[in-house]
């Protein structure tokens, strides 16, 4: 009976075991491992109860997204010219630090050292130049004022100009203001001169006022000036008086590009943003016969150094007190004597004395330029056109005005086989100072152009 009675109580609890053990068997992994971390008591109901839940298991993974597209960046116009001008400004340093890594490869252009300054940088240059710059000249005004300029007389260059960017065909032209680099206001103070200027009053307010007028009405109808202050704006003239017209507006004057024929230092001219432009006299509207061909190197030069030319300004009537009629080696004259011709003495001697007048500049460089007759400059504070890329000691002669009583002394003392390189660079150089109808490649207009695309190089806009 007492057996019978243990058996009958071992029973119960052996079947409790097995059932206690067959529901922790049937508990998942995952819930037994998070009871270490609970940490708490559970009653044998509790454990029993765990075998019928079901944990539900969190994804490890995100579930696959559908990306977004990306939207492309949309430039605006100034910023895409601020990209091409950085992608040209590597292309001239690269050219400039490595002059020996790109051979030249172009017939039209003399990679000549004693010339350029840079011959591989310039020719990088001009090639972006001509790729790249677009110019947008303003419609507004009327000739003859604005949009029109002399063609036969010694501002001749001004009225080139302007009809080469108004008619011509140059590539450099865009009809879409927001894609250009430059903005040309198509001003003639040689006109205004003509038309507006009273005789012998020496009142130059009415330039002035319409300068100003001009100025005011593209900035107000567009957004351009505004924008830069002018900074990438410019005007041209060759007149003497130029310079004191710019002064009508603050901007045009100390921050626009002014590009002058009278380039005097002394006057406000500024070579970082300002541009030197020669000047040359075209009477007819062409150079004179004796200056349409390089001259002959062969062609005897007996006269050592001529000059004729006008009394006027500080430096001109030393030379005439110290040379006139003193020397037969160095001819030089106020006025011609009957029966002799200005080119035909120049064609005659190997130097020709480029003496300033009452502005620093005068056509008698370029005129000797094309003679083959080496320039002999007496100036003070001229900044020579171009000379950011030519080097103009390698085919002129420059002396100060105390050194007019040495002029023989010093050409004479210059070594023949020096003097025939300067005569061998002016034949180089001949072609940059030609005035052709239309413009070609490299000469004076290209030249001016590349002028105005190195400002425009150096300024970086926001």
């Amino acid at each position: 009976m007492e057996s019978l009675c243990k058996l009958s109580l071992g029973l119960p609890l052996f079947l409790l075991f097995a059932y206690v053990t067959w529901a922790l068997l049937s508990v998942p992994p995952q819930t037994l491992s998070s009871w270490k971390f609970n940490r708490r008591a559970l009653t044998l109901h509790q454990v029993a109860a765990l075998r019928y839940e079901k944990p539900t298991l969190k994804p490890t993974l995100n579930p696959p997204q559908t990306p977004k597209p990306i939207k492309p960046v949309v430039r605006s116009h100034a910023q895409v010219i601020e990209a091409g001008l950085a992608r040209a400004r590597k292309a001239i340093k690269d050219a400039a630090s490595n002059p020996n890594s790109s051979l030249i490869n172009d017939p039209l252009f003399s990679p000549d050292p004693q010339i350029f300054r840079n011959p591989a940088a310039f020719h990088r240059s001009y090639l972006e130049m001509e790729n790249r710059l677009k110019i947008f000249v303003y419609k507004e005004g009327e000739p003859p004022l604005v949009h029109d300029g002399p063609c036969k007389n010694i501002y001749t260059i001004e009225g080139r100009f302007i009809h080469e960017l108004e008619l011509g065909t140059s590539s450099f032209l865009t009809k879409k203001p927001e894609q250009a680099h430059l903005y040309f206001l198509p001003l003639s103070v040689t006109q205004m001169v003509t038309y507006l200027y009273k005789p012998l009053s020496y009142d130059l307010t009415p330039l002035k006022r319409f300068v100003s007028d001009y100025v005011s009405l593209i900035s107000s109808r567009h957004p351009f000036w505004n924008a830069s202050l002018g900074a990438d704006h410019f005007f041209l003239s060759c007149h003497d008086w130029a310079p004191h017209v710019s002064r009508s507006n603050h901007n045009l004057y100390n921050t626009s590009i002014r590009v002058l024929c009278n380039a005097n230092t002394s006057e406000g001219f500024n070579p970082s943003k300002d541009i030197s432009l020669p000047e040359i006299n075209l009477r007819t509207g062409e150079l004179p016969a004796q200056l349409l061909t390089p001259a002959d190197p062969r062609h005897p030069r007996p006269i050592l150094a001529f000059f004729a030319g006008g009394l006027h300004g500080p430096i001109r009537p030393l030379l005439l007190q110290q040379w006139q009629s003193k020397d037969p080696d160095i001819k030089v004259y106020q006025y011609l004597p009957k029966g002799l011709n200005y080119y035909d003495l120049m064609s005659k001697s190997k130097y020709c004395l480029c003496p300033s007048g009452y502005e620093v500049a005068s056509p008698r460089v370029v005129e000797a330029i094309h003679s083959g007759c080496v320039p002999v400059l007496i100036s003070n504070s001229y900044v020579l056109p171009f000379s950011d890329v030519l080097r103009w000691e390698a085919f002129t002669v420059s002396l100060s005005l105390s050194e007019i009583p040495r002029v023989k002394e010093i050409l004479e003392g210059i070594p023949e086989g020096e003097y025939q390189r300067l005569r061998e660079n002016l034949g180089r150089v001949r072609r940059h100072f030609v005035l052709n109808q239309p413009a070609q490649r490299l000469d004076v207009f290209h030249m001016v152009m590349h002028s105005l695309w190195l400002r425009r190089l150096n300024l970086r806009m926001p």
